[in-house]
């Protein structure tokens, strides 16, 4: 009797396991760190930053003396002059402003540069993990970096057709 309940119970064990979905855990900060492709590319990335930082700083710069310049002249002059130093004082902070804008906005100069540089290294984690998925058989896997994302899914596990024809959505 006692051997009939371990071999039942072994073999619900092996049935169980073979029916559990694999899965696995990645840190892509940490391979990411780990590859000179993506220092290298990280490297140029904050030179270029630097050197747009320090092109709007210079710019900011030659404002603030303009302004105080302003302000020390200001009682001494005409109201035209006035108006025209005012008006060159705020076309200079919109410029100032718009470069800034334009180098680290949203979808600024260096968020497409950082897509030129950085993208095709990430797309190397990305494929090399997607290869390891399906070559291990793995249902899905986490990446822990910043946060659990789920970044490769086997879609024979995405139920989504089966909830819409439930709710019966075509």
């Amino acid at each position: 009797m006692k051997k009939f309940v371990l071999i039942a119970s072994l073999i619900f064990s092996v049935c169980c396991s073979a029916l559990a979905q694999r899965y696995a855990i990645v840190d892509t900060k940490y391979i990411l760190d780990k590859m000179p492709d993506y220092k290298t590319a990280q490297k140029q990335l904050d030179q270029i930053s630097a050197q747009w930082q320090k092109e709007i700083d210079d710019k900011q710069a030659v404002l603030d003396k303009m302004y105080k310049d302003f302000e020390g002249e200001e009682v001494m002059l005409s109201d035209d002059l006035k108006k025209k130093r005012e008006d060159e004082l705020f076309n200079h902070e919109k410029e100032v402003r718009d470069l800034q804008r334009k180098r680290f906005g949203f979808e600024g100069d260096l968020f497409k540069k950082r897509q030129e540089l950085i993208k095709p290294v990430q797309d190397k984690v990305y494929n090399a993990i997607q290869k390891i998925a399906v070559n291990r058989l793995y249902d899905f896997i986490l990446d822990k970096s910043e946060g659990i994302t789920v970044i490769f899914a086997d879609p024979k596990l995405d139920k989504s057709d089966d909830v819409l024809k439930e709710l019966g959505v075509k």
